[in-house]
């Protein structure tokens, strides 16, 4: 397993790779690894002839200052976990090597990312966009893995691929969840003892949901999760939505769609958490 910092070092075993005509497997992420990033390698090596892992933690979609600077970060603990798999390279670039210049470009997703994660956090999706184009144009992967915890963003990046015509093949992989419940996520590492005790009541709850929904209207579902997650000390829900799985637009009866998702951003104590349920 290759370590590489810089495009060129990148771009040069790709191309070999290339020309040996071998399939390319690219997982994206921001480092601090565990299991969720871990069965996205998993599922790369298994259908890929190479594995590319970036870790990169992207300035430009953060639209909170104290949160990228808390993000955590720990480049040598996810090398010695990457070992474990057969991951090929690994490309760690600076800020300074992925933007060299201001990237000024701005994406057009259409309503996709005016709702839930882009109401709450405007402009992460466009940085999202920046440095996921970025990163395509540079491995130039065969096909590309994303966790489905990250629902809106794996719709939003499969619109990017398609807009921008690019030749990858958007793979989304399964929520991999703690014994408890509680989405995997580089986050739960920030939250105390207390509150990581009751943050398994947001994936609790949204099970529990799937029993309550039948015979109640999506209203009724969705104030009965947002009710319950509140009355959990130190959690507090900032939006749960029903939406159509593909437009991501709120549904107001369950039969507006046969793809219904609920999607929620839930923050315990300062950390913010999102889950998601398939109603069906």
């Amino acid at each position: 397993m290759d370590i590489v910092t810089t495009k060129k070092e990148l771009q040069d075993k790709i191309n070999a790779w290339k020309s040996e005509g071998r399939v390319i497997g690219f997982v994206p992420t921001m480092g601090a690894l565990h299991e969720g990033h871990l069965s996205l390698v998993k599922t790369a090596g298994e259908q890929s002839d190479v594995v590319v892992v970036s870790i990169f933690v992207n300035p430009t979609q953060f639209n909170n200052p104290d949160d990228l600077k808390t993000y955590p970060r720990d480049l040598d603990k996810d090398v010695e976990m990457l070992e474990k798999y057969n991951v090929e390279l690994i490309f760690a670039p600076t800020v300074k090597e992925m933007y060299p210049d201001e990237d000024k470009r701005q994406f057009d997703f259409g309503n996709l990312d005016k709702v839930m994660e882009g109401k709450f956090r405007p402009g992460h999706f466009n940085g999202v966009a920046q440095v996921v184009s970025k990163l395509f144009d540079y491995v130039k992967p065969d096909k590309a893995f994303f966790g489905e915890k990250d629902f809106q963003q794996l719709a939003i990046i499969r619109k990017l691929v398609r807009d921008l015509n690019m030749s990858v093949e958007v793979v989304g992989c399964p929520i991999v969840r703690e014994p408890d419940g509680l989405a995997m996520s580089s986050r739960n590492q920030l939250l105390t003892p207390e509150m990581r005790k009751n943050a398994p009541v947001i994936a609790k709850t949204l099970s529990e949901s799937l029993n309550f929904a039948p015979g109640k209207t999506v209203k009724e579902t969705v104030d009965f999760v947002v009710k319950t997650i509140n009355d959990t000390g130190n959690l507090e829900a900032e939006y749960f939505e029903i939406v159509d799985g593909d437009t991501l637009q709120a549904v107001n009866n369950w039969d507006d769609s046969d793809y219904i998702v609920g999607c929620i951003a839930v923050f315990a104590g300062k950390v913010r958490l999102i889950d998601n349920v398939t109603y069906k």
